[in-house]
């Protein structure tokens, strides 16, 4: 087996030159000079990432963090608020364990410091106790996201093709995190495959591990790793009804488990597994059109049908406050259909 400390030496000190700065991270000369992460902010970062993009997550991150500035204030929050404040972020069920984790933390005085203790708690599996126990706790522990399983699989030129390939990648990056900084090294392998290590068109030329990787040697960087074919998603199809009263909105509030768990939504028919629905009200509706939105099992083509009146409903409630900002994005796609075709009726 190969020395891979000079390979991880090379990688901190790129990290050193090139961290990227994010609201979320302490940088390489902050760490340098004593100021220790938060677990908090590292938690709900990560949490916030899965699936998502940093782009993506900037705001919300900030957001949150203002208004719920620690973890004792997030685990006091009212669930609704959250679940407002999450809107758009996707994949709903994070928001509920987030809050779940909260109060699981603030009950046992703090966060623990190992990846082992961190599994117990809501809605962290191993990824991110991995990148918590690391980042904010200093553990060894061998963090493979999306980004590190790239870098790992060229620079040892692995052709096993993914997911079947998982468990050897996480045995190499295992082999490869340092006992020293391994917070560091996880977030510069994570830079790494963000900016230069990239899916496509990687710029090996710049790259601090050029001289260490074996899928360049090998002339076959760009095409790893490589990947099982997707299964096709199937398409649903469904209809939802948006009736606006003088007092607002017509909504309801989703059960708090399964497909947009929590959140606030118009009535529908079914479309999500649930059983099938009839309108909130014998109002005049009339057909604004289709909305699509891609989960993560599958596609969705929604008609949208809307209508004006001043009726009391028979399913849901009036929300004079509604506002699309409040809502998952499959029904924002279908508040500004919906708001749109009100307002080009004569």
């Amino acid at each position: 087996m190969r020395d891979t400390a000079p390979t991880a030496a090379r990688l901190l000190a790129w990290y050193d030159r090139h961290a990227r700065v994010m609201p979320w991270r302490i940088g390489p000369a902050e760490r340098a000079a004593g100021v220790r992460p938060d677990p908090y902010r590292v938690w709900l970062s990560e949490v916030m990432l899965q699936q998502t993009t940093v782009a993506a997550v900037r705001d919300y991150f900030r957001r949150f963090i203002d208004r719920w500035p620690d973890i004792a204030a997030l685990a006091a929050a009212r669930d609704e608020d959250v679940m407002a404040e999450w809107a758009g972020l996707g994949y709903y069920a994070r928001a509920r364990n987030l809050l779940k984790c909260a109060r699981a933390v603030v009950a046992r005085g703090g966060f623990p410091d190992t990846a082992e203790s961190l599994r117990h708690l809501p809605g962290i599996g191993p990824y991110t106790a991995a990148a918590i126990a690391a980042i904010a706790f200093d553990e060894a522990a061998t963090v493979v996201d999306g980004n590190v399983e790239r870098v790992v699989a060229r620079l040892f030129a692995v052709q096993i093709p993914l997911p079947q390939a998982k468990q050897d990648l996480t045995h190499l990056a295992a082999g490869l995190t340092p006992a020293t900084r391994p917070g560091d090294f996880a977030q510069a392998m994570m830079d790494l495959g963000a900016t230069i290590c990239t899916p496509k068109s990687p710029a090996c030329g710049i790259c601090p591990l050029l001289d260490d990787c074996a899928a360049r040697a090998g002339g076959v960087a760009a095409v790893l790793p490589v990947r099982a074919p997707k299964a096709v998603k199937p398409t649903r199809r469904g209809t939802v009804w948006a009736l606006r009263t003088p007092q607002g909105w017509v909504v309801e509030r989703r059960p708090g488990h399964g497909l947009l768990g929590g959140m606030t939504g118009f009535p529908g028919d079914g479309w999500d597994g649930s059983p099938g629905g009839v309108a909130p009200a014998a109002a005049p509706w009339r057909d604004a059109g289709e909305i699509r939105h891609t989960f993560t099992h599958f596609h969705l083509i929604l008609r949208v049908m809307v209508a004006e009146a001043d009726l009391a409903p028979l399913r849901g409630s009036v929300d004079p406050g509604l506002t699309a900002s409040s809502l998952p994005t499959v029904m924002r796609k279908a508040h500004a259909l919906a708001t749109a075709a009100l307002e080009a009726r004569p």
